[in-house]
C-alpha cells in the first residue's frame, strides 16, 4: 500500500506530514495527518501514538492546525495520527446535503445500510487499515496507542476504544457525544448508518457499552473535559449519562466540567496539555498521573 506524502512542514523539533492513500476498506482515496516528534527523527525506533478523532465538519487537518497538540507531543516522544472524518467524493445521493450527516460525519462506524455501507465503514478504516498501515510504515509501536477525539470523534474514541481494547491502552475525550442513541445527532445518523433497529445502535453507543462490562476495562482511568458553555451540553452530549455508566461497573473515570468553555478548539486548546500527558504516562507504563488543572466544577 503506497503512502502519497502531501505536504511536509517542521514544528517544534519534529514534522507535520500530511498523507493520501488508495483505502481498501472505503473504496476511495483517504487522507490523514501525522506529527511525528523529534525522537522520531533521531531514530528514536517505535514511539506510543495517539489516534485523535475529530468532530463533525472537520478534516484531517482540523486538530493539526487548531489544538496545539504537537509542543506537548513533542515533549513527551508522542506519534499523533488523525484521519478524516468520512469518505470523500463517493458520489452517494445526497452525501453532502447536510453537515452532520454523510461527508464530514462518518460516526466512526461501519454503516450496514445501502448506499452507506459501501464506502462508509470508519471503524474498519481506523481500527484496521489505518492502524496497520501507521505502524508498519512509520515509526508506530502497534503495543503503544491511545485514542482520543472531540463530540462526534469523542464518541468515536470512547466506542473504539472498547470494542478494540487489544488495540488501544489509553482513552479520552473532549465534549463526546457520550449517548448517541439518546440524542439528535446519533439517532439521525445510527437510523441513516444502521437502520432502524435501536439494538444495533446499541454496539456503537459509548455509554451503554460501557453499561455492559463486567468489569472496568480501562483500570487506569479515562479522562473527559466538558464545557459548561457548550452550546450543545443539554440537547447532544449528555456526559452524565457516560458518567452513571462507568460508575456502575466500576471504571475510573475523570470528567472535568469547566465553566465558561463552549464546544470548540479553544477548549480543546486549552485542556490538550492534559490530555497528552495523560495518554503518555499510561502508555509509558507509569501510574494515573496527576492532572495539573483544577478549575473543575461538578
Amino acid at each position: 500500500m503506497t503512502l502519497e506524502l502531501l505536504s511536509e512542514h517542521g514544528c517544534h523539533g519534529g514534522v507535520q506530514r500530511f498523507y493520501r492513500h488508495a483505502s481498501t476498506v472505503i473504496g476511495l482515496p483517504m487522507r490523514f495527518s501525522v506529527y511525528l516528534p523529534p525522537q522520531a527523527l533521531a531514530g528514536g525506533g517505535k514511539l506510543p501514538t495517539l489516534f485523535y478523532l475529530a468532530g463533525l465538519t472537520c478534516t484531517e487537518e482540523t486538530f493539526m492546525i487548531k489544538a496545539g497538540a504537537q509542543r506537548f507531543a513533542a515533549e513527551h516522544g508522542l506519534v499523533l495520527i488523525a484521519p478524516d472524518t468520512s469518505p470523500r467524493g463517493a458520489g452517494v445521493p445526497g452525501e453532502a446535503d447536510a453537515w452532520d450527516f454523510g461527508v464530514g460525519a462518518g460516526f466512526y462506524v461501519d454503516a450496514t445500510e445501502a448506499p452507506w455501507s459501501q464506502h462508509w465503514r470508519m471503524e474498519s478504516y481506523v481500527t484496521q487499515e489505518l492502524f496497520d498501515l501507521v505502524s508498519r510504515e512509520l515509526p508506530v509501536d502497534p503495543d503503544r496507542v491511545g485514542i482520543f477525539g472531540h463530540s462526534m470523534g469523542g464518541h468515536g474514541a470512547l466506542v473504539l476504544a472498547q470494542r478494540h481494547p487489544q488495540r488501544f491502552r489509553s482513552v479520552s475525550a473532549f465534549a463526546p457525544i457520550a449517548a448517541p442513541t439518546q440524542c439528535p445527532w446519533g439517532r439521525k445518523a445510527f437510523t441513516g448508518y444502521l437502520g432502524a433497529d435501536r439494538a444495533a445502535w446499541m454496539d456503537y453507543d459509548a455509554s451503554a457499552l460501557m453499561s455492559r462490562q463486567t468489569r472496568p476495562p480501562f483500570p487506569e482511568g479515562i479522562l473527559v473535559d466538558q464545557g459548561l458553555s457548550d452550546e450543545f451540553l443539554e440537547a447532544q452530549l449528555n456526559p452524565a449519562a457516560f458518567e452513571a455508566a462507568c460508575a456502575s461497573v466500576g471504571q475510573p473515570l475523570i470528567l472535568r466540567r469547566h465553566e465558561a468553555y463552549d464546544h470548540g478548539y479553544y477548549f480543546i486548546s486549552t485542556f490538550i496539555g492534559d490530555h497528552i500527558h495523560f495518554h503518555a504516562s499510561i502508555l509509558a507504563g507509569r501510574s494515573r498521573p496527576m492532572l495539573t488543572r483544577t478549575s473543575t466544577v461538578r
